[in-house]
Order: structure tokens, then sequence, then C-alpha cells
């Protein structure tokens, strides 16, 4: 049966964020595992991402069931900063009690925050400072890397969005060490080195 994650739309979303990790999990090129990739908004109307593409929701976030998710992505988006995303943050705390995997990236790690979800788990962002800001308890938790695995929550800045995307697929088990690495130096060290054990993932 084929996995699906489901992928949080709103307006200004952060289209480089993510655009690694959808790649890689809808062809499974790398892992040899083509996943669902499901979109999921507040409401059906369009969404518009910060590049400007025009998105139509998949599904409404009120219809999702983590027991019929393999992963929940949530990218960076202007709400964030202004104390948005409630409806997304209920989600994403349903799916962790649910032990469904949830990758956060740039903003999101903001909103996760303020809801006391990263209070208890290891967990990176842009900087200690701007998680702080948010008056949460979880500065002792801060990684300074970057992107972090604690258990269900996978969590990056906005500039490592390669190491979003090897991070959630090694959590989810969808390649081995190796290939990670290989992928991490293709795209984001462009070592050319690393391109034929990539090649030879699957």
């Amino acid at each position: 049966m084929t996995a699906t994650a489901h992928v949080a739309l709103y307006d200004t979303l952060a289209d480089w964020e993510v655009g690694h990790l959808l790649v890689e999990l809808r062809t499974g090129r790398f892992t040899g595992a083509p996943w669902n990739i499901v979109t999921v908004a507040e409401s059906a109307d369009p969404v518009t991402s910060m590049g400007g593409v025009r998105m139509l929701p998949d599904m409404l976030l009120a219809d999702l069931d983590p027991a019929a998710s393999d992963l929940l992505i949530l990218a960076g988006a202007d709400f964030w900063d202004a104390g948005g995303g409630a409806a997304f943050l209920t989600a994403a705390a349903r799916f962790l009690d649910a032990g469904v995997p949830v990758a956060a990236i740039c903003g999101a790690t903001a909103g996760l925050a303020r809801a006391g979800l990263l209070d208890h788990r290891r967990h990176t962002s842009a900087a200690p400072e701007y998680l702080q800001a948010t008056g949460y308890q979880g500065a002792h938790l801060y990684v300074d890397e970057r992107a972090v695995v604690d258990g269900d929550l996978i969590t990056a800045g906005p500039a490592s969005p390669v190491q979003f995307a090897r991070a959630t697929l090694g959590r989810l088990g969808l390649a081995p060490y190796r290939t990670l690495e290989a992928y991490e130096g293709v795209f984001h060290r462009a070592d050319a080195s690393a391109f034929p054990v990539l090649m030879q993932a699957h």
C-alpha cells in the first residue's frame, strides 16, 4: 500500500522550503518507494504560495485523520509570525499524539513553539532567538543544527531545505545513511563525487 504525505497549504507558503522533500517523496527516485502527496487546507479556495504559484487543495483540514496519513508537512509562511495557523497546530498535535510524524520548517517551528509542542522535544529553527520570542518553554532543547529529529518530529530552519528533506527521509526509513549523505552532498554541497553513489541508491 502506497504511503501518503499530507502537505498543509496556506497563502504565502514558502515553496522552496518543502520542494526537495515533496519531489523525493512523490517520485521515490532515490528511495524506490513513491508516496502519494495530498494537499490540505482550511477551505477549498485556492491558495497562492510565496512564489506566486496558485494551488487548489485536495482536501479540507477538518477531514484530515492522522490514521489515514503517514506524514504531515508544514512549511513556513507569513501568517506564522503573525500568530496564525491555530488549526494546523491542532492537527500537528493530533498527529504527534497518534505517533504520526510531523515535519516543520521555518515559521512553522514558531507555530509549534507557541502551541507548546517544542517544550519537551529536541528541535531547531532559524535561530534560538526566533523561537524565544514566542515565549515557549523549550529553549533548553534547542539544537544548533540544520535539521533535528526527535521521535516523530522533524524541524529545520529556512536555509536548510535539503537537510529538511534528508532528515525526513531518514526518519521515515526510506533511505540508508550512505544514500542520505550522498543526497546532501549532491544537492547542498554540489559534490560531484557523491553523484554516482546517489545514482546507485536503489
